[in-house]
C-alpha cells in the first residue's frame, strides 16, 4: 500500500511526476479545477463580506471520491498543483475535500518536473497559503461581479447574449482607442535626400550617405520638423546641390555594444514565439504547458519535464541554472563568452509571481539537437526558449560603429550649408548572437539608423564625388494595429493582467467578435466600437487602464498580506455600484438611440403599408427589421442591401416557388435566401465556385461549426460527401505526392503557399510563383 497520495490537476503531469516518485507514491490528477462558481447565478453574498459559494463542477465527483478513497489509505496526502494563484486556489478546494477523510495535508511546488525538481520539492513541503488563495479568490469574486452585472445591462441596451469582463473591456478599449487613432491620422508628406558616394579613384567602393544637417537644422526622417516637406523644397536642395564637390569632415568610430536579452517571462515568450514562429498566444502557452509537464523523448523511459514553470513575471534565474549555462557556454564557446553579469528586467518584482524562475531549459545539455523526434511545433518553442536562456548568459555582442559627415562645397558660394551622414557598423565579437539572434528589443538608438556599407580607406578631407544625389518621397504612417503579441506587450507595460491570463484576455475579445484577426492584426468590429463606446460612458470608474492596473496591485496586497480581501473588494465594488445604478437606469433610452429608420421600404408589407425598414442590433451583429414588428417579421441582414433596396442576386431564383433570392446572414455564415420569405423558406448555399475536390459532385462553401463557430470548408454535397478542410481547398495537384488537392495557407515567415494536408509539401507563392520548398 502506498504511503503518500500526491495530487495534481494535469494527467500527463502525473505521469511524469509518478515515474521519479516510485512505489511509495499514488499520483492522481483532478483534471483542473473540481469547484467553480456556477453558470447561471451570480453566487457571492455581496451584502456580507462578498463571500462566494462554490459548486462542484458536473463531472467532478468521481474525481473528488477517488481522490477521498485514496486519502483514506495513505499516511500524507501532497497537493502538487501549479505554482501559481490558480493553483493555489485548486489546492485550497482539493484539501477542503481531503481534510474530511484525512488531514496531514501539505502543499509542494514543482517549479520543474525532472527528478532534482520533484525530490527537492517533496523534502520541503509547505502549507496553503492561505492569503495566495484569498488573493486569487478575491480575484475570481471581481471578475464575476462585473461579469454578471454588466452583461445583463449590455443585454437591455443592445441584445441578449453580449458579455463584459473587467480585464477583457480594457483591452477592448485600447484596441478600439488605436482604431480611432488610425481612422483620424492624416499622413504627412516629407521627403529624404541621398546621395551615391565614392572617391574619384576607380578602385573605390559606393557607398550611400543621406542628407543630415541643413545649416544648424538636423533633419528628421518622420516627417517631424524640422524636414523636408514638398517636392519644391526638395528639388530647390537638388538645384543647390548640382556641379558641388563633396569633402569628408568628420570620421568618429566607437565601439557600441549590445546586451543579451533577458530569459523569457510569460508575456515576452508570447510575444515572441508570435513574432518569430507565428503562433498565437493560446497555442504558446498549451505547448508550453506540454513542454513542463513533461513529453516522452525516448521511448520506454516516460516524460521527462523540459522547460520550468511558464507562468512568470520574473527575469531571475537559479545559481544552479546559471552554473549549469555557464559550463555549457564554456565547454561549446569559450571562456570569453561566458558573462558573469547578473542582470533584471528593472521591473519591481511582484512577490507572488516572484516565487518562480523565468522560463528556462531544466537541463541545458538537453539541446535541440537532441529533440530532433519531438513534435515540430514543440521543438520550435523549445528551441526558442532553449537558444534564448543560453544566450542570456552570454557577454554582449561587440560592433565597430562608424559615423562619416561629407559637407557639400558649393562651387557659387552659396550661404546654405548641406551635410550627408553614413553609418557604418562591423561586427567585431559576436558574444550571444553566436547562438541567438534577437529583434533589436535591447538595442541602442544607434543601431536604429541606416546601416550603410563604408570603405576602409576613407579618411578626414579626403575629397569625394557624387555618382547620384536622389529624392524620395515618403509619407508618415498611423500607429500600427495591435497584434496578439503587442497587445500583451502593452497591457504588460500597463500592468494589466497577470502571466496567467494574458493569452485568456486576447482570445476571449476575439471569441465575443469584439475584434477581427485579420493577417494577425487586430481590428475593432462595429459592435466592439459600439460595446466599447457605451462601457466608457457609463462605467469610467472602473472599466479604465488605471483603474484595472490599480486593482492588479491590490491584489498583489492580499497575497502579502498588506491588505485584506474585503477592503480590496471594497475599492472595487463601492464605486462599481454607483456606476450600474446610473447605466441601469439608462438602458432603455440607450437601446432606442441605436434603432436607426431607414428609407428602405419592408419587402414585406411595404407597397401596402408604407412601412420602412428599422437598422437594430441583433445576436448576429446590425440587421433591418419591420417597423411594424411583431405585426410583420421582416428582417434583412446589412449586406442585403445597397442603402436603398434588397440586393437581389442574379441569376440565383428560389427552387420552392421561383421567386428572386437576396443575400443573407446567419450564425452558420452567408446564404441565398427566398424574397417571399416568410411565405417561402427557400435557401440555397453561397459556394466558393470550386468542385469538391473528393467527390467532384458538390461544390465548395465555406461554414461555420463548433462552440466558437469557426470557419471550415465543406462540401454542399453534405453528408454524402464528408469533405472538410480547415482551409481554402486549390484543385492544384501536390508534385509530391499527387494528392488531388491542395490548400492556401499565409504565415508571416513565408506569406501566401500552398500546402498538401497528406504529405506536408509547402509550394511558397511568389510573383513570379517559382520558389518552392
Amino acid at each position: 500500500m502506498a504511503k503518500s497520495l500526491v495530487i495534481v490537476e494535469s494527467p500527463s503531469k502525473a505521469k511524469t511526476i509518478n515515474k521519479y516518485l516510485g512505489k511509495d507514491y499514488v499520483v492522481e490528477a483532478t483534471v483542473g479545477h473540481i469547484k467553480n462558481l456556477p453558470k447561471n447565478k451570480i453566487n457571492i453574498d455581496l451584502d456580507n463580506g462578498y463571500v462566494p459559494t462554490y459548486d462542484v463542477i458536473e463531472g467532478k465527483e468521481k474525481v473528488i471520491k477517488t481522490i477521498r478513497d485514496h486519502a483514506k489509505q495513505v499516511k500524507s496526502v501532497f497537493i502538487a498543483t501549479d505554482p501559481d494563484r490558480e493553483g493555489e486556489a485548486i489546492a485550497s478546494d482539493i484539501a477542503e475535500e481531503v481534510a474530511k477523510v484525512n488531514k496531514n495535508i501539505k502543499r509542494v511546488l514543482f517549479n520543474e518536473i525532472t527528478k532534482s525538481g520533484v525530490e527537492s520539492a517533496m523534502k520541503e513541503p509547505l502549507d496553503i497559503d492561505e492569503k495566495l488563495v484569498e488573493s486569487q479568490m478575491a480575484r475570481r469574486v471581481m471578475d464575476r461581479i462585473l461579469g454578471y452585472k454588466v452583461s445583463p445591462f449590455l443585454w437591455k441596451s443592445m441584445y441578449f447574449g453580449l458579455s463584459a469582463g473587467r480585464v477583457q473591456s480594457v483591452a477592448l478599449k485600447l484596441i478600439c482607442e488605436r482604431e480611432f487613432e488610425i481612422r483620424g491620422f492624416k499622413p504627412k508628406e516629407y521627403w529624404s535626400i541621398e546621395g551615391t558616394f565614392s572617391k574619384p579613384s576607380g578602385n573605390s567602393k559606393p557607398f550611400i550617405a543621406k542628407l543630415y544637417k541643413i545649416n544648424e537644422d538636423i533633419m528628421k526622417y518622420n516627417g517631424e520638423e524640422p524636414c523636408i516637406h514638398n517636392i519644391d523644397e526638395a528639388y530647390k536642395i537638388l538645384e543647390d546641390l548640382r556641379n558641388n564637390k563633396y569633402r569628408v569632415t568628420d570620421i568618429q568610430v566607437r565601439e557600441v555594444k549590445r546586451n543579451a536579452p533577458l530569459p523569457f517571462t510569460t508575456s515576452v515568450l508570447q510575444q515572441t514565439a508570435s513574432s518569430k514562429l507565428g503562433y498565437a498566444p493560446k497555442r504558446t502557452m498549451m505547448l508550453a504547458q506540454k513542454l513542463y509537464e513533461g513529453v516522452e523523448i525516448r521511448k520506454g523511459e516516460g516524460n521527462i519535464g523540459l522547460i520550468t514553470y511558464m507562468r512568470t513575471d520574473s527575469t531571475r534565474i537559479s545559481d544552479e541554472a546559471k552554473k549549469m549555462a555557464n559550463e555549457y557556454i564554456l565547454d561549446n564557446y569559450g571562456e570569453e563568452y561566458v558573462s558573469n553579469v547578473v542582470r533584471t528586467n528593472g521591473k519591481k518584482a511582484v512577490k507572488a509571481q516572484d516565487a518562480h524562475e523565468a522560463i528556462r531549459p531544466t537541463d541545458v545539455m538537453m539541446t535541440p539537437d537532441k529533440l530532433k523526434k519531438l513534435d515540430k511545433s514543440l521543438l520550435a518553442l523549445y528551441t526558442l526558449i532553449w537558444q534564448r536562456f543560453i544566450s542570456s548568459q552570454m557577454t554582449p555582442a561587440v560592433f565597430d560603429q562608424k559615423t562619416i559627415l561629407i559637407k557639400a562645397l558649393d562651387p557659387k558660394g552659396g550661404k546654405t550649408e548641406y551635410i550627408f551622414k553614413a553609418t557604418g557598423r562591423i561586427a567585431k565579437f559576436l558574444g550571444f548572437l553566436k547562438v541567438y539572434e534577437d529583434t533589436n528589443e535591447d538595442s541602442s538608438p544607434d543601431e536604429e539608423d541606416d546601416i550603410a556599407t563604408i570603405p576602409e580607406d576613407l579618411n578626414v578631407n579626403d575629397m569625394l564625388k557624387a555618382a547620384s544625389i536622389k529624392k524620395e518621397q515618403h509619407f508618415t504612417s498611423p500607429p500600427p494595429r495591435y497584434t496578439e503579441s503587442s497587445l500583451i506587450k502593452q497591457l504588460d507595460a500597463l500592468g494589466i493582467g497577470r502571466p496567467s491570463t494574458f493569452a485568456l484576455i486576447v482570445t476571449t475579445v476575439i471569441d465575443r467578435k469584439y475584434v477581427d484577426l485579420v493577417e494577425r492584426k487586430l481590428f475593432a468590429t462595429e459592435l466592439g466600437i459600439q460595446v466599447n463606446k457605451i462601457l466608457q460612458e457609463y462605467f469610467p470608474d472602473v472599466i479604465n487602464t488605471q483603474f484595472t492596473a490599480g486593482m492588479e496591485e491590490e491584489l498583489d496586497t492580499i497575497a502579502n498580506g498588506e491588505n485584506t480581501y474585503k477592503a480590496v473588494l471594497d475599492d472595487f465594488y463601492l464605486p462599481f455600484k454607483k456606476d450600474l445604478e446610473a447605466a441601469d437606469a439608462a438602458a432603455p433610452e440607450i437601446k432606442k438611440s441605436l434603432i436607426e429608420k431607414t428609407e428602405i421600404k419592408c419587402p414585406e408589407c411595404g407597397e401596402e403599408t408604407g412601412a420602412v425598414m428599422l437598422k437594430k442590433w441583433g445576436r448576429n451583429g446590425l440587421f433591418y427589421t419591420c417597423e411594424r414588428y411583431p405585426k410583420c417579421k421582416a428582417t434583412l441582414s446589412i449586406d442585403q442591401t445597397n442603402g436603398n433596396e434588397p440586393k437581389i442576386v442574379e441569376g440565383i431564383k428560389c427552387d420552392k416557388c421561383g421567386a428572386d433570392m437576396v443575400e443573407k446572414s446567419g450564425p452558420y455564415g452567408k446564404f441565398y435566401g427566398c424574397t417571399n420569405y416568410p411565405k417561402c423558406n427557400g435557401i440555397k448555399p453561397i459556394t466558393l465556385g470550386i468542385k469538391c475536390p473528393k467527390c467532384g459532385k458538390g461544390e465548395i462553401l465555406e461554414r461555420r461549426g463548433g462552440k466558437r463557430k469557426r470557419i471550415f470548408y465543406g462540401c454542399t454535397n453534405y453528408p454524402e460527401c464528408d469533405f472538410i478542410e480547415n482551409s481554402i481547398p486549390v484543385i492544384q495537384p501536390c508534385e509530391n505526392c499527387g494528392n488531388s488537392y491542395m490548400v492556401k495557407k499565409t504565415t508571416q515567415r513565408d506569406g501566401d503557399f500552398l500546402y498538401c494536408t497528406k504529405c506536408k509539401h509547402k509550394e511558397i507563392l511568389t510573383k513570379e510563383n517559382v520558389s518552392k520548398d
